[in-house]
């Protein structure tokens, strides 16, 4: 999102989390900016019987967490480090300093928080009415508009888990329903890996 030089001229501290660490907490004061250099991040909250449901999936490049800074509340998930992660953080000051500069930036922001707000308005609609499988393949779908393809196909780049976590399912409900979505010709196992025609 925000030019790696320009985080650095800000001054930015570039951190390394172990797999599975916890970035930030659910309730705790947002005072920085987070963005992926390296590795995978998600936000999540987790229930009092330990469920966990993911909020978001960040890649390289991609920021998290940015809603607090704008409105002054706490953190609303948990940041985890998926895997080994080297990530971004920068003060609330300087990240909005830098959006008052930059003009693109700020509409670049705008556009990525309105695309996050439509993943979460889908994915409460699918969780509230429809059946696993329809849940699964609308999660796919959306994913794969936002991704690139390769050879006419989409590659699902989450595992069984992850998508049980995005989706309030169980995995073994997510194992079942991905066979089936397989039989009934709608996504093709290859190697362990989701694949989905384009």
């Amino acid at each position: 999102m925000i030019p790696n030089h320009l985080l650095e001229a800000s001054g930015a501290k570039k951190l390394n989390f172990p797999k599975e660490s916890f970035l930030f907490q659910e309730g705790t004061d947002a005072n920085f900016y987070w963005q992926v250099l390296e590795g995978t991040v998600k936000m999540a909250n987790y229930s009092k019987e330990g469920q966990e449901f993911t909020q978001g999936m960040f890649q390289p490049g991609q920021s998290f967490g940015e809603p607090p800074l704008f409105s002054g509340f706490t953190y609303p998930s948990n940041a985890v480090a998926v895997t080994d992660a080297v990530v971004w953080k920068l003060s609330k000051d300087k990240f909005l300093e830098i959006l008052m500069e930059n003009f693109e930036l700020h509409l670049q922001f705008t556009r990525s928080l309105s695309e996050r707000l439509h993943y979460k308005a889908m994915i409460m609609k699918e969780i509230s009415s429809h059946d696993p499988e329809h849940r699964i393949l609308t999660l796919i779908d959306y994913l794969k508009e936002k991704s690139p393809k390769i050879s006419g196909y989409y590659e699902v780049p989450f595992t069984r888990q992850q998508i049980a976590d995005m989706t309030g399912l169980r995995v073994e409900t997510v194992i079942r329903s991905i066979k089936a979505l397989e039989q009934k010709e709608k996504v093709i196992i290859l190697k362990r890996k989701v694949l989905r025609k384009v």
